[in-house]
């Protein structure tokens, strides 16, 4: 079905994307996945290209577009490219509705030129070893001492953790407030006192630099607070929507090009004496899969669409998530199945997608978090 909700500009975006991916990204991307890091200069390349900020405010060096469908085309190609190591993502839709939203003019002129030219990498900060999806459960503290707050705790599997120049770090600054006691503070790279474990070792996206974070009496200035004191519970709620559909839209393209590879090696592949593809149960496999991401992609369409205009509810954006994720779960088990044994090759893009996959389904709020977020809104 031909999609409706892109202009000839989106499309003539698209173009830059897959421009930039095959002269920067997927020549390097093989050494990036066994450095188990990405290259900076991968991110001043897409400062360059005009890929980060797109929706920061051309007076700071950004895309001034605010419009999802951009963030959304970016999302698209990074996805079908299956490169998941340059975390563009998380800088422009996750981190970049933060500085955007909340900061003051003067945090603004400090920190968003070099977010938009690559040269400041960002993450964002809120799962603890005892903490995940729990608010209420976050131990990292910050304690206020008039003109800077005393920043104590740990933070893990921080995506960026290791290349980030800045990192927004949710921690209690009224201890007693539970998940209403949160603060925002921006921690810049060479704090005294912050420190970087190790480069977690996952099952997939190894190019993604995922660290511990530890953070040993660290000053951070009160210029460094980010919205209103006490008012993380509040930001974050506000800007967590647009985190789902990001993750939503890469795990339906994901789905789609497995989909598509998969297409093509049942029809190259033979057994018995004849291509797989002229198996009844090959053939229907097959169709059941492309009508479930026909399916799903009319659904996340509509939200894009509503997202771009500002009418996205956190319930729609939740479906959204839950919905796209376990179909590229289910959609990569299932075409690892298809490829038989060199679907367990990692030279084959199947296995890649296998357990690079993995994770949709849990950050970004889990299966579990989504369904209990959806059933509150239909049932109280």
């Amino acid at each position: 079905m031909e999609r409706q909700i892109y202009t000839a500009e989106h499309e003539a975006f698209r173009d830059t994307v897959r421009t930039f991916l095959a002269k920067e990204v997927l020549p390097h991307y093989e050494q990036w996945e066994q450095d188990g890091i990405t290259s900076r200069a991968a991110w001043l390349a897409a400062g360059r290209q005009g890929l980060l900020g797109l929706a920061v405010d051309e007076e700071y060096g950004g895309g001034g577009n605010p419009d999802f469908r951009y963030s959304a085309v970016l999302g698209e190609e990074f996805a079908r490219a299956g490169v998941s190591g340059l975390a563009v993502g998380l800088h422009n839709d996750i981190v970049g509705p933060y500085l955007t939203g909340l900061a003051t003019e003067e945090q603004k002129r400090r920190w968003l030129p070099g977010f938009c030219s690559g040269e400041t990498i960002t993450a964002i900060a809120m799962t603890e070893p005892g903490a995940g999806s729990d608010l209420q459960g976050i131990r990292t503290t910050a304690e206020d001492k008039g003109d800077h707050f005393l920043l104590d705790g740990a933070k893990t599997f921080i995506s960026n953790g290791i290349l980030a120049d800045l990192v927004v770090v949710a921690a209690k600054t009224t201890p007693e407030g539970g998940a209403h006691g949160l603060s925002l503070l921006v921690v810049e790279r060479g704090a005294e006192g912050f420190e970087r474990g190790r480069n977690l070792d996952k099952i997939g996206q190894k190019s993604q630099d995922t660290a511990e974070l530890f953070f040993h009496d660290v000053r951070v200035p009160k210029e460094n607070l980010l919205g209103e004191r006490d008012g993380a519970f509040l930001h974050l709620m506000t800007n967590l929507a647009q985190e789902r559909m990001a993750i939503a839209v890469a795990a339906i393209t994901a789905a789609e090009h497995l989909v598509e590879i998969t297409s093509t090696y049942v029809k190259e592949r033979e057994a018995f004496g004849r291509p797989l593809s002229r198996l009844q149960h090959i053939r229907f496999e097959i169709a059941e899969m492309a009508t479930e991401c026909a399916v799903t992609r009319a659904f996340l369409d509509r939200c894009i669409a509503d997202h771009a205009e500002g009418k996205l509810d956190a319930v729609h954006a939740s479906m959204a998530k839950w919905w796209a994720t376990e179909l590229q779960k289910r959609t990569a088990d299932r075409c690892l199945q298809l490829h038989g044994g060199y679907g367990y090759m990692n030279e084959y893009p199947v296995a890649k997608a296998f357990t690079d996959g993995r994770i949709q389904t849990i950050y970004g709020g889990t299966t579990e978090i989504m369904k209990e977020i959806i059933g509150r809104s239909l049932l109280g």
